[in-house]
């Protein structure tokens, strides 16, 4: 039986040692793995395992950077940051201060170490940001006649932005911004932008979202205001324009995978599509990569099953998302070797799966 094995991270355990706990269940068949990660949430470690490099810190960042090298491909990113603890059932409020000039100062540490790299690839989610990209700008040594670093509201007092230095430092090299499956669509301005749908979300004062967002107009407009009506603009607090309006594109952890492994050939040729995730239920459908996996194995009418950490989803639900059983590993807590857990789970389901 061909396997096709394309898991997320998992309560804590990295999609590559996911994905070996996988495979040693369905040890014997014809098994490929590819670990895939999301922006902000295991990506960089998985692009890291795909590059066949290893993380090493940048020192330059007020945040934990890291980056991985390998050949002329360069992947940075900086650890998430973490969310203020709200009531159950709340959004998380914005913070119109908060900056993206860490994730902007280990750009520019990493192209130091590295100058000869031709792919930039940046991990866009691990920052709680809204100031659409002018923090990692000011990082990667853009002037203005203002402060770019202390956030959203100060923006609107700027008249020149010069972008110039940034573009030196880029030089030719293709910039990839790598997004959250879930932004990749998301509005930067407007009633559809990200300022509108989290503030209203929070319970925001409309004057203050149209404040913030009359600020980041203002600025976006100083700057280049094309690629903000486009989506995926309002992605990571608006680093999606950023990247974009440095001549940059934007893309997924999945779609990348997707891209760079062959995964659509790969799927059509697997008997089975198998993925994981910590949590598969109905309000996340468990994750940009197992939805990825769901519709590549739905296109090629291969039967996908999914592992999940915890799994709160019913068979009518999970069949519409076009997955056929789900698996829950941890269903009495990971327990001291989750890794040992997961192998157990997998090798007693994998010999339930004939071909």
């Amino acid at each position: 039986m061909r396997v096709l094995i394309v898991p997320d991270q998992m309560d804590g355990l990295p999609a590559r040692d996911v994905g070996a706990g996988l495979a040693a269940g369905w040890q014997g068949h014809d098994v490929v793995t590819i670990p895939v990660g999301e922006a902000g949430a295991g990506w960089l470690q998985s692009a890291a395992d795909m590059m066949g490099a290893e993380l090493s810190l940048l020192p330059a960042s007020d945040s934990l950077a890291m980056m991985a090298r390998a050949g002329t491909e360069l992947a940075v990113g900086v650890q998430p940051t973490a969310a203020p603890q709200v009531p159950e059932g709340e959004a998380v409020p914005i913070d119109p201060g908060a900056s993206s000039h860490a994730l902007g100062a280990a750009l520019a540490a990493a192209l130091g170490e590295t100058p000869e790299v031709e792919t930039v690839m940046l991990d866009l989610g691990g920052l709680r940001n809204h100031d659409a990209g002018a923090g990692l700008f000011a990082g990667l040594g853009a002037r203005a006649d203002g402060d770019l670093t202390a956030g959203a509201l100060p923006l609107s007092r700027l008249t020149a932005v010069d972008l110039q230095p940034v573009r030196e430092l880029l030089g030719t090299r293709r910039l990839v911004g790598v997004v959250p499956s879930a932004e990749k669509g998301a509005h930067l301005l407007g009633l559809r932008g990200m300022t509108s749908i989290a503030g209203h979300e929070s319970g925001m004062p409309p004057e203050q979202m149209l404040a913030i967002d009359g600020s980041l107009e203002h600025f976006v407009g100083l700057v280049d205001p094309a690629p903000a009506a486009q989506a995926g603009a309002g992605a990571c607090g608006g680093l999606g324009w950023a990247v974009r309006a440095l001549g940059g594109e934007l893309t997924t952890g999945p779609d990348l995978a997707i891209e760079r492994h062959g995964l659509a050939t790969l799927a059509a040729q697997a008997d089975l599509v198998v993925t994981a995730c910590s949590s598969y239920d109905f309000a996340s459908r468990g994750g940009g990569v197992v939805a990825a996996m769901a519709q590549l194995a739905a296109e090629n009418l291969s039967p996908c099953v999914v592992f999940g950490g915890q799994v709160l989803i019913g068979l009518r639900e999970m069949r519409t998302m076009g997955v056929e059983e789900a698996y829950p590993i941890f269903a009495d807590g990971p327990g001291e070797d989750p890794a040992a857990t997961l192998r157990a789970v997998v090798t007693r389901v994998a010999g339930s799966w004939k071909w």
